[in-house]
């Protein structure tokens, strides 16, 4: 078989993949019409129980006080809240949080710094340790860039409308989306995961998973469920899957929700992006087996499948990505032009996402139209996380075991903020596949100039997202660890 043969059987492979996942879309906003006018109803009155807030800590300096303070601003009686701060901190964080936990307990709280002599299980681990003396009945947990509305559990504890609803999810809000186009374009990106995503399977009936915070538990369900495992870097996913596949309800408010943080910095982000990546095709490779044995019908098993495994796209894209490029010369320069006619039909991705964005935008934002205009942005940096992603996906496949990497948070919300001094970044390195993606971004310019060159239109635009792509995310990478030199 001949070298461009090669190529081209390839890339239809790629772009079939791509085709596939990427017209999900379609599908989720077929599900949006079809059950728009359907609502979770809670009951009247939210319960008087218990309830206990778990606060998983590790090195979080600058926004622990932030967190504890929101939670003491929560409504609900003293004498049935109670606080756990769950602190596997090794910086300064032990003692910021020790003297605000004094603080108050003084004031009547009951809130416990509870420390661990090792970080065993990461945040599982945490997770786990602490509800073996929590009294709650249910049990709320937040992330340290949370800040929770002072009226979230009187709008999240009456949706547990019966014994079998084992968790409540609010959508997230984002405290500092204006700071930086970078946090703008993950503003869009979550919007289509909560508005369209967790929203519509919910009312479909289908599985949806717990987002690792900003949701309250029933302390049985996760009992019930296995409790909290440390074997993928998805402890809330894999709880989820377990929870619902013995016949635990989740409920998912899209109209409530919880304030956070969003990445302000390149190198925080892609540590976000890899462990939710690898995290997944590690939960979908223990979870779907219990699946596909469990009695559930049928629609369930192919829509969690479809869920579980979406993030095996990344290694299609960067294949695609990397063929672009010979494929210009390919084109003119042998006999392929009605192949390349009929590829066109694979537009129908790049139309289904743009759909299923510009709906999330416009059922929850005013200015929907201003906000959908960063989308080739945001399909750009999709792009440029595909090397980063897809290192992820063959590290989840091969079952290879990494630590838990957190993702920093600065207390970043305002452009004034700033992060140049945060002691986090004086030991950030250059990872060897920031130098490879901007070699990938130097390597897509050649197709850039080469679809100019031979006037290749329809091409151009794809060969310019994933230039821009490679480009931003490997300069943004650069500039980071630039900065960190200058303040060391």
């Amino acid at each position: 078989m001949a070298f461009d043969e090669i190529v081209l059987f390839a890339y239809i492979i790629s772009l079939t993949i791509l085709l596939f996942f990427g017209s999900h879309g379609f599908v989720m906003i077929y599900f949006h019409q079809k059950y728009r006018r359907i609502h979770p109803r809670p009951k009247d009155e939210h319960t008087d129980d218990i309830v206990t807030i778990q606060l998983p800590l590790y090195n979080e300096m600058y926004v622990v006080e932030r967190l504890i303070d929101a939670v003491c601003e929560i409504e609900y009686p003293k004498d049935k809240l109670e606080i756990q701060v769950l602190d596997d901190s090794t910086d300064q964080t032990v003692e910021v949080t020790a003297k605000k936990v004094l603080e108050k307990q003084a004031e009547g709280f009951d809130i416990q710094h509870i420390r661990r002599t090792n970080r065993s299980g990461f945040k599982a681990g945490a997770l786990k340790e602490g509800l073996k003396t929590a009294k709650g009945k249910f049990v709320a947990i937040f992330d340290a860039d949370f800040i929770p509305k002072s009226d979230f559990l009187i709008n999240t504890l009456k949706y547990f409308t019966s014994d079998k609803v084992g968790m409540v999810q609010t959508r997230w809000e984002h405290l500092n989306e204006d700071y930086s186009l970078l946090t703008k374009i993950q503003a869009l990106a979550l919007d289509g995961h909560f508005v369209i995503e967790q929203t519509v399977r919910n009312k479909a009936g289908l599985f949806i998973n717990f987002n690792g915070t900003g949701g309250v538990w029933r302390k049985d369900c996760i009992e019930d469920a296995g409790n909290w495992h440390a074997d993928t870097l998805t402890e809330d996913l894999d709880l989820s899957y377990r929870a619902q596949l013995k016949g635990w309800k989740f409920v998912f408010l899209r109209d409530f929700t919880t304030p956070a943080e969003l990445p302000s910095e390149m190198n925080a982000l892609k540590a976000q992006q890899f462990r939710w990546t690898k995290g997944a095709i590690e939960t979908a490779k223990k979870i779907l087996p219990l699946v596909w044995r469990s009695k559930i019908p049928m629609r369930l098993k192919i829509y969690s499948t479809f869920h579980l495994t979406n993030n095996i796209v990344f290694p299609f894209i960067l294949l695609a990505g990397i063929l672009n490029v010979p494929l210009i010369f390919i084109k003119n320069a042998g006999p392929y032009w009605n192949f390349f006619n009929f590829m066109a039909i694979f537009v129908i991705a790049f139309i289904s996402s743009f759909l299923f964005y510009m709906f999330s935008q416009k059922d929850v934002y005013p200015d929907w139209r201003k906000k959908i205009a960063l989308f080739p942005l945001f399909m750009a940096g999709s792009m440029g996380f595909a090397l980063n992603n897809t290192r992820a996906v063959i590290e989840g496949l091969m079952s290879r075991k990494s630590e838990f990497v957190r993702t920093p948070k600065f207390k970043v919300v305002d452009k004034k903020d700033t992060m140049t001094k945060n002691i986090y970044f004086k030991s950030t390195k250059i990872q060897t596949s920031t130098y490879i993606e901007l070699i990938l971004a130097i390597y897509c310019l050649i197709g850039v100039i080469a679809s100019i060159y031979f006037m290749e239109i329809a091409a151009l635009p794809f060969q310019l997202m994933f230039f821009i792509g490679f480009a931003s995310v490997s300069l943004l990478s650069f500039r980071q660890a630039f900065l960190t030199r200058q303040q060391s």
